[in-house]
């Protein structure tokens, strides 16, 4: 997923703790640019540009776009510190890519079609168990989120990460085995009307049993 932000982007000259808190002092956010076959760099970022690409959702990885002089560099954030009292952006790593690269990243499961599952109409209960899977996608191709479908699901039904579609190009980082995202269980009133109704077939059994043996 590209988030069409653009951050203005200078190097740093200076490295250390001093250095950061001088840019911090300018409200220019300190960090650092590495991956790809080039040296990782020192970095000042714009503090309001900073800020503004966070309120957008998309700053922690999408691909992004550094202007340095007129020229552009695709990037993805991987981290982002904030100070712990005042939330202000201390530092950020950004990791150089293109619409190619294959990164690790944890993408959201969006769970669709409840209505159509027969075991919530019967008061089923979802139990989430992964409400994000880390993929293994395209930077160019990262998505907001991944669909998981409860059609036709029923209590005791599970959902594997086969069962879900992904992106073109993705794959699940966790290679080894089918994992689990999320199971449906039956809730106590759906579990105690289950035994109520086993209860009564058991019952009409002794019942017509109990009356074949007072004909004979």
């Amino acid at each position: 997923m590209s988030s069409n932000i653009v951050l203005t982007v200078d190097v740093r000259e200076g490295t250390g703790t001093g250095a950061a808190r001088a840019a911090r002092r300018e409200d220019l956010v300190p960090g650092v640019l590495y991956g790809g076959k080039l040296d990782p760099v020192a970095i000042n970022l714009r503090g309001n540009e900073v800020r503004k690409a966070l309120l957008t959702g998309n700053f922690i990885s999408s691909m992004m776009e550094l202007d340095h002089e007129g020229k552009r560099q695709q990037v993805i954030a991987r981290d982002v510190q904030f100070h712990p009292v005042s939330d202000q952006v201390m530092h950020v790593d950004l990791f150089r890519v293109d619409e190619d690269t294959k990164i690790n990243v944890e993408v959201a499961v969006r769970f669709v079609n409840e209505s159509d599952s027969p075991g919530m109409k019967r008061g089923g209960v979802l139990n989430v168990v992964r409400h994000s899977v880390e993929l293994v996608v395209p930077a160019g191709n990262i998505p907001d989120a991944i669909e998981a479908d409860l059609t036709g699901l029923d209590i005791g039904d599970s959902v594997h990460i086969s069962a879900i579609k992904l992106p073109e190009g993705a794959k699940p980082a966790i290679a080894d085995r089918d994992f689990t995202v999320a199971t449906l269980q039956g809730s106590r009133a759906v579990l105690t009307a289950d035994e109520e109704e086993g209860a009564d077939v058991a019952a009409d059994a002794v019942e017509a049993t109990e009356q074949k043996s007072d004909e004979d």
